[in-house]
This record gives C-alpha cells, structure tokens and sequence, in this order.
C-alpha cells in the first residue's frame, strides 16, 4: 500500500536533532512531517541510550533555551513521578544517575517521555506528525530540488510518499544525502586538502571513520549470578588485541586519550587502578540511575549504561557499504558489547584475586529490546554535506588560535563547545583528543553547496572528520536542529531560499534577530 502525506517541513530522521527542528518549526506555526527509523524519536539520548555529553558551564551558557527546557523538564520529570529523597527533590541540580560524564545523567525512557511532553500541543493540534518505524528508501527530484521523499513501514511494509517544501535530514548517518543527489563527504580528509593539523597524510580514507558502540544497561546485584549465554564470537573478542592498544581489548587496560599513555580502568569506585579523576569508576562513568537518590524499594540498585573503550567497534563503517558488509558489521558490534558483558561476568580480573562479576545484570527493560542492547547503535560520524563553509580544525582548536578564542563567523545561528573528541577509526587509529574553545555554527555550514530545499539537522554539517569530534555531541547537535528548523520555516515564510539567507544582509541580520528571540545565543559572553 502506498499512502501520500503532504506537509510545511519533512523531519527525514528522529534524531535529537530532528526533534529540536520539528519543535522548532512547529512553534512557528508550520505542518511537520517527522520519520523515525526505530520505536523511539531522540537519537543519542533515547533509541542510542547515552546520557548527554555537556561542557562544564552548561547550567548556565552554551545551549539553547528549548535545550534547557528538556534538561529542566527530565529533572521535573523525576521530580513529579518518582519517589526521591527530599534532599534529591529539593536540589535545584538534580542529576539522577550522579555519573561522572553529565550533571544531568538519566534513563533513556526518561529522554523519550520529555521529548513527547515537548511535541505533545503539536502532535494534539495536528500540526506535528511522527512516522516511528519508518525508514527512507528514494527522493524524488525536479533539478536541485527535493519533490518528495517515499518512506518504507518497518512493521507493515507500507510505503508513505512524503511531499514538502523543505526537507530536512536528522539520520543519524545522514541517509537522506545519497538518495537526494546530495554532494557529502564521509571518512577523514587529507592534510592536503583540509590544511588541519591532526588531518591524515597522503590521499582522503573515505571508509575510515569513528568507532560506533552498541550501548546496553546493566545493574550489579551481589551474590547472585545472571551471566548471559556465550555469544557466538566470545573468543574472537577475548582475544583480539588492537594494534594501538596496550592489552586485549576486554580487559581493563586503556588510554589516556589525550595522551595515549596506557591506563587501567576500575570496574566499582575504590578498586586499585589507574583513574581519570578522582573517584572515577567505569560503572559510575555513564550511570543512569543513583539508586541512593530515590527512596528504599525504588530501584533495586543503580544502574549504569556501558558505552565504554572495549565495545568501541571499529573494524569496518556502516556508511557507504553494501548490505552484507554493513549488516556483518552491525552484529560484530553486538557481539562485542555481549561479549564484554560475559567477560565481565566470567573472566574479569578482581581486586580480591577472584574471575568474574556475574551479579552484573544486563537490564533488558531499559530499552526494551529481546537482546538488551540499545535499539540503534551510536553513530559518532555521519555523511557530512559537502557546505558552503565548512568547519576546519584551524577554526576552533586552542593550538590554532593563538588570540585564545575561535574563530568568528558573522553568520552564527547558535554556539556549543566540546573538546575534539575522536575514538578510535575504521582506519586503525587510536584516539584523537585535544582541546577546543567554544566556538560557533556558522549558517554556512547548514548550506549544500547545489541543492536549494535540503538542510542537514544533526551530524552531518559542514564539518570535517576532526571538528566533527566537538560539533557531534548532544547540546551542539540539538542547536543544529533547531537552527534548521527555524531556518526553513523563515525561508519559507520570506519565500527565499536558506542559501539566500545567507547571502542577503538584510536578511541573514533579520533570520539572526529570530534566533534571538527564540533563545539562541549566537556569540559566547566574552
């Protein structure tokens, strides 16, 4: 069955930043179409599971104020259906994982709930539609164009015809590109090219691109044993040792990686080894839940989302592949973050001389999955639109800027700030990490360099393989989005095209005060 549906905006992906750019455009007063290819919309904080990646002034600068709106609206969320100790409750910075990674560390259903609260006026209004399960398949063009978009039912196998006036790409690996025409890049650039320090020497890898990771939750339950089946390639994994990697992968052996200086890692906070910082534990590192926040009987122990060095899986991409070799590599993945879980509870070294945690407990229900892992894996690189302007490392790295601030762009639609922050590659290199400065989206890099009524909404701007390592992580992302957002229901409110925008004084400075005014900053305090 074919089915046509015909709206202002298409949303093609539900990613984090798709949902900040169909809230966006919606509180315009614009018709959203939004797909998603799994059950859940928001991307990295739901059907990907990882608590948000934040800088350290994020309580007060640095995001927009619908992002600070969700992050308010999880912390009342918790605050309004679950029973927390008073002094949890009352604690303004309510962080109800206490992990180390994020003053605002939560349960992905939790992320999901807030974002729906959020669409919730559009969607009763009619105004906002959400295709879940719906995966892209063609793009019908008229020149530069983008008639429409043909989306494929995961569940029922029916076929939906999406026409609109903008079309907007917030897959997660930017899948709406190559079915639009759309001129990208993938992989790393060369030195030669780029210019970028940290660029690779000799010809563009365009298969060499980050690790992604199978995330999946688990608590620890002492005493008791939950050790899962041994996954098909357990041994392949307990043996396999990285070429740039001090020990076998499933051990507790890592790096710095800033430094790459090895470093052992501790499972619970107090066992002997090498930390980060003090107080470090890989199981508080990314913990959702803090059990000792919540009143006795709430949750049965914390629980932790393992998004870790050992279930980096980085020996092929999932981008630009047949089938068969992306489909195998997706299940390498799975079955390294399983087999790490069973090395865990079977083979891992302890402090009191003893094998093996098999009270950890992989927690199904979190994601709600029959193998326990996160319903989609997290894609740290996207295809990236070949842009009017793109983001080099020369823009925003600290060894770049000798004045101590990025660089300047006159046509800002928000700002963000990460480190460069790249894991290890399909191309057989370690990390890559070292220190950025808050920095700016320029408008330009939101611009394809042809196509007139597409617009990149999450990973996939004009960035490179290294500055996406600081413009990939949740709060830039969902600036990017609702930059988008606002960006197409401006354009086609003033009837002008985004690269228009741009290119006209009057009308970049009066697109910027609507940025404004919506709660976005475009520079950061001085």
């Amino acid at each position: 069955m074919i089915k046509e549906k015909h709206a202002d905006v298409a949303v093609i992906g539900g990613s984090l930043g798709g949902c900040a750019a169909a809230l966006a455009a919606a509180s315009m007063g614009r018709t959203i179409i939004m797909t998603e290819e799994t059950e859940w919309i928001g991307g990295q904080l739901t059907s990907q599971g990882v608590p948000p990646d934040e800088h350290s002034w994020i309580e007060t600068h640095g995001c927009t104020r619908r992002y600070r709106q969700f992050r308010e609206g999880v912390r009342d969320y918790y605050r309004n259906h679950f029973p927390l100790t008073k002094a949890a409750h009352d604690n303004p910075l309510l962080n109800p994982g206490n992990g180390n990674v994020s003053p605002l560390c939560h349960e992905p259903r939790t992320a999901l709930a807030v974002l729906l609260q959020m669409l919730a006026p559009y969607i009763h209004s009619g105004q906002v539609a959400i295709l879940t399960q719906h995966v892209p398949l063609q793009a019908e063009m008229a020149g530069d164009r983008i008639v429409s978009v043909t989306a494929r039912s995961s569940a029922t196998g029916d076929n939906t015809v999406i026409a609109a006036s903008c079309f907007l790409d917030a897959t997660e690996c930017g899948d709406l590109l190559p079915l639009a025409g759309a001129e990208y890049v993938t992989g790393s650039e060369s030195k030669a090219d780029t210019g970028e320090p940290h660029a690779i020497d000799g010809p563009a890898q365009p298969l060499d691109m980050q690790a992604f990771t199978y995330c999946f939750a688990m608590d620890y339950r002492e005493g008791e044993n939950h050790t899962i089946s041994r996954p098909e390639s357990y041994s392949f994994w307990r043996d396999f040792k990285p070429s740039f990697w001090p020990d076998r992968l499933l051990s507790w052996a890592g790096v710095r990686p800033s430094t790459l200086e090895p470093v052992r890692y501790n499972l619970f906070p107090g066992e002997p080894g090498l930390s980060y910082w003090k107080g470090f534990s890989l199981f508080t590192y990314r913990r959702l839940i803090d059990a000792s926040l919540f009143r006795p009987g709430t949750y049965e122990s914390d629980i932790s989302l393992v998004n870790w060095p050992q279930n980096d899986y980085f020996l092929g991409p999932i981008i630009d592949v047949d089938d068969e070799t992306r489909n195998r590599h997706l299940k390498m993945a799975k079955e390294l973050s399983l087999s790490l879980l069973y090395w865990m509870q079977t083979e891992a070294p302890r402090p009191d001389g003893k094998a093996g945690y098999p009270g950890l407990r992989l927690r199904k229900d979190v994601f709600d999955t029959e193998d326990g892992l996160a319903k989609y894996p997290y894609v740290r690189e996207s295809r990236r639109i070949q842009a009017e302007f793109t983001v080099l490392e020369q823009h925003i790295a600290k060894h770049s800027r000798p004045d101590g601030k990025a660089a300047s762009f006159a046509d800002s639609v928000g700002i963000g700030y990460y480190h460069i922050d790249l894991h290890p590659s399909s191309g057989n290199r370690s990390y890559i990490d070292f220190a950025s400065l808050p920095f700016q989206i320029p408008l330009g890099s939101l611009l394809p360099i042809r196509l007139e009524n597409l617009l990149p909404a999450c990973k996939n701007i004009g960035t490179t393989h290294i500055t996406n390592g600081g413009y990939r992580l949740h709060p830039v992302e969902w600036s990017i989005g609702e930059a988008a957002g606002l960006l197409a229901v401006f354009s086609l409110d003033r009837d002008v095209s985004p690269r228009e925008v741009r290119n006209r004084q009057a009308l970049l400075e009066d697109f910027q005060a609507l940025l404004v005014r919506q709660g976005i900053d475009l520079s950061w305090p001085s």
